[in-house]
């Protein structure tokens, strides 16, 4: 039996007042999803832990059974993988956003407006690359804009080790535990970045982070490509927000090998590819949204149908319904989720049988609308499958999911050796 796991993007959510105190996923008209929780068992989970609103890396990590406060080394080294940078030990990656900064050191927009098209930042990454050099300590860079207002930058010591223990310059996120964690109450403006030991390593990585964020200010705030987007009334991207700088590669037990199973992944971001390639899967970085939900969906449904019958078992993240909760559009979110049950799930469920296929369908974690940041929120999970017998008139939501078969799971990472075993039946 092979094993079809999706986990879409931010999916889960609190109650919201103006949809009658339900959540997007309990409004939204999801009639094939439903079914699959009809043929299955639901219930809910925490992605990393009670209490901690994990960003997408480490929830991911746990998702495909990695504990990450055991295996994760941060953020930045799995975008430098997915985006393609050659990566080694002592080498210090970061992930970066394109923002938008006013007076003072204030954040007008973490994400300039996210109107940055990517062949903007792309032509902000090319003069960042040819016409910045670092001198604070001696060292090379490579900057890589990947989707959007999305960026990582890869610095290379040309002496001794750099170190990924310093602070993060974007002070919506935080360090805990050596994992980032989103904050919900943020003093919006920008953090010089600091050491978190007192170790030489983390002071040079520091300065160096410090000195390509002062640079790159002053180069792309007078960029014809900033000059253009203030002329037509949009946010310049003037400023490098940095977080999860890391700089040692994460040891990952291979996937296949620990299972005795092919794995393949689809992202749709380079955080997901990143993992996966690292967890030894074949991935595949899906094409870029293209403003037509149904056309990408069946690109989607049409890739995995393609790799369906070279690989034992599949990871889907489908990014959809993050990007509404983080601007608090509670209708627009509603209308992502609806569209990949139709787009994804409708289509994908008349060329497959749940007798040869276990579907697990989750999310990494909440986007709450009301919060527009990610959540410690448990999230809602189903397994369909032929075995697990059925149930009616469920729907699949946080509410619903709170009563369901599979109870309340402390940790995702033990949810992957639940699938494997269940396969097997």
């Amino acid at each position: 039996m092979k094993l079809i796991y999706v986990a879409i993007d931010g999916m889960g959510d609190n109650p919201i007042k103006e949809l009658g105190n339900k959540t997007p996923l309990e409004v939204a008209e999801t009639p094939n999803m439903n079914a699959l929780a009809q043929n299955g068992e639901t219930g809910l989970m925490y992605t990393v832990g009670k209490g901690i609103a994990p960003e997408s890396d480490a929830a991911v990590i746990s998702l495909l059974g990695y504990d990450p406060f055991k295996y994760s080394t941060g953020r930045g080294v799995i975008e430098a993988v997915g985006a393609g940078l050659g990566m080694q030990d002592g080498d210090l990656a970061l992930r970066c956003n394109f923002a938008t900064l006013g007076e003072g050191k204030a954040i007008v927009d973490r994400r300039a407006g996210r109107s940055l098209t990517t062949e903007e930042a792309v032509e902000l990454a090319e003069a960042t690359n040819k016409e910045i050099t670092l001198e604070s300590y001696p060292a090379t860079f490579e900057f890589k804009a990947t989707l959007g207002h999305r960026a990582v930058v890869v610095i290379r010591s040309k002496d001794k080790p750099l170190s990924g223990k310093i602070y993060n310059s974007d002070p919506a996120y935080a360090i805990v535990n050596g994992l980032g964690v989103a904050q919900e109450k943020v003093d919006m403006h920008l953090k010089t970045v600091e050491p978190l030991d007192d170790t030489e390593a983390a002071k040079n990585s520091a300065a160096l982070v410090n000195e390509l964020i002062i640079k790159t200010n002053k180069l792309w705030e007078k960029h014809p490509t900033n000059i253009k987007r203030a002329k037509e009334g949009k946010l310049k991207a003037n400023v490098l927000l940095t977080r999860d700088a890391s700089s040692l590669l994460p040891k990952f037990f291979n996937i296949n090998e620990h299972y005795k199973v092919s794995f393949a992944a689809l992202a749709d971001m380079h955080t997901e590819l990143g993992i996966a390639k690292l967890a030894g899967m074949n991935a595949t970085l899906l094409p870029p949204p293209s403003g037509n939900l149904q056309q990408d969906y069946d690109i989607r449904v049409k890739t995995l149908l393609n790799e369906l019958p070279k690989h034992d078992c599949f990871y889907i993240h489908l990014k959809g319904p993050d990007e509404p909760g983080h601007d608090g559009n509670y209708e627009l979110k509603t209308q992502i989720i609806e569209a990949v049950d139709k787009y994804f799930f409708g289509p994908l469920l008349k060329q497959i049988s749940l007798k040869d296929n276990l579907i697990c369908i989750t999310t990494d974690h909440a986007t709450p609308c009301n919060l527009k940041v990610h959540s410690d929120t448990p999230v809602p999970i189903l397994i369909s499958g032929d075995t697990l017998g059925n149930s009616e008139n469920v729907k699949f939501c946080e509410k619903q999911c709170t009563n369901g078969k599979i109870g309340l799971l402390e940790h995702a990472h033990t949810l992957m050796p639940k699938l494997m075993q269940q396969r097997k039946k």
